[in-house]
């Protein structure tokens, strides 16, 4: 059985998809996963507990305490019991909760308390789906580490056809099966990832910087993380969440700042990704004042070099250890040439290649197409993607690439 062994909480909101979770609890229970079941008190309108109290074999949990006994049911315990949380079917109105982080039942507090891997698989009419607000939170969910089952094109209880409609038990169960049978396997891994921008400060209040915004490092800092190693993630001034659980943040401003964070951590870790857009030159003198607009000529601005983050770990790279470079590119044409200079003069196991100016790509965007050179210049080029699915694609690529 596939998933012996592992323990699920499958959470059931209030829609007409409901029934199809009772499904999936069987080919969970039935892979030899034990399941702990929690309705939504809407839920109940919509299916009975009897049924799921039935093929999971123990009670299903409804409320944060029973109205009769006063028993409390803990929801920290039930998110740390658990190796994955999945919500299937999930409504407009419980991704709202989440993204807001509202805490009015169970399911709800269990989401917030959870240790483990969340999938929410989202069930609704079509408009509902499509609607601004609704796709807000799922991306907001998404850039937070949740992973999102997408909805399927169908006929809808509606009577519309379109976007909305909870996959098939079989397709849900396919997808946790595969997460569940890898989760874990960095558990004993330490990786350090750099992350965002650096200010380079003038003065108290101008600082030389660039539109990082850090989501592709944070995004990579929690693929790793879900599969049980230790991040330390040093990051630039950012405008996102703190990263979940498993991710040891390390806030830094300047270049300077970011190399003295790295430089302790860097011999113990496993694995080192240099992903922070680090500012190659900083002022050579900042002033202590706001430099205030004269009626002269404009003051001189001498600046120095910043140290290379990514060429000092490639150059105290310990055995055994990876060191995985970022690099950014606007010429197309001397791009992959760039990138090949980049990796052996870096000494790097494999350089990430992104195009700014590309559709979709480059930095600020919550999408990114890269491509990879790794060892004799080889290439492996990938879609476009949002960041968080282009951090587990290169996951991917590192295991099996690299035997990370």
């Amino acid at each position: 059985m596939e998933l012996a062994g592992k323990k699920v909480l499958l959470g059931v909101t209030a829609g007409i998809a409901a029934y199809k979770s009772l499904a999936l609890l069987r080919l969970l229970t039935g892979a030899g996963a034990q399941v702990k079941v929690i309705l939504t008190p809407a839920a109940k309108a919509f299916i009975g507990p009897a049924s799921f109290a039935a093929l999971s074999g123990g009670p299903v949990l409804s409320d944060l305490y029973d109205a009769d006994s006063g028993a409390w049911h803990e929801h920290v315990a039930l998110g740390l019991w658990a190796d994955a949380l999945v919500v299937a079917p999930c409504t407009a109105n419980t991704l709202s909760a989440f993204a807001q982080g509202r805490c009015e039942n169970l399911l709800q507090a269990v989401f917030l308390s959870a240790r483990c891997p969340v999938w929410v698989a989202p069930a609704m009419d079509h408009d509902m789906h499509r609607h601004p607000s609704v796709q807000y939170n799922l991306e907001l969910l998404k850039q937070r580490g949740t992973r999102i089952i997408p909805s399927e094109h169908g006929s809808l209880a509606s009577g519309l056809v379109g976007e909305g409609r909870l996959p098939e038990p079989e397709a849900l169960y396919s997808v946790l099966a595969e997460a569940l049978r890898t989760e874990g396997r960095l558990r004993g891994k330490s990786v350090l990832i750099t992350a965002g921008p650096t200010h380079e400060y003038l003065d108290p209040v101008r600082y030389l910087g660039n539109a990082s915004s850090g989501r592709m490092g944070y995004a990579l800092a929690e693929a790793f993380a879900r599969q049980g190693a230790e991040v330390w993630l040093v990051s630039g001034p950012v405008d996102l969440p703190a990263p979940g659980h498993g991710v040891h943040l390390i806030p830094v401003v300047s270049a300077v700042h970011m190399h003295e964070a790295v430089m302790p951590l860097a011999s113990t870790a496993h694995l080192i990704v240099c992903a922070a857009a680090v500012a190659d030159y900083r002022p050579e003198v900042q002033q202590e004042q706001k430099i205030k607009k004269s009626d002269g000529p404009a003051p001189e601005l001498r600046l120095v070099t910043n140290p290379d983050i990514l060429a000092w770990c490639g150059a105290h790279k310990q055995p055994g250890q990876l060191v995985v470079g970022f690099a950014l590119e606007t010429d197309a044409a001397a791009a992959e040439g760039n990138a090949e200079a980049k990796l052996a003069k870096k000494n790097c196991d494999a350089l990430v290649l992104n195009r700014q100016g590309e559709p979709g790509a480059g930095i600020g965007l919550s999408t990114n197409r890269v491509s990879v050179v790794w060892k004799h210049n080889n290439w492996r080029h990938f879609p476009l993607l949002s960041k968080a699915d282009v951090a587990q694609t290169l996951l991917e690529f590192l295991h099996a690439e690299l035997s990370f």
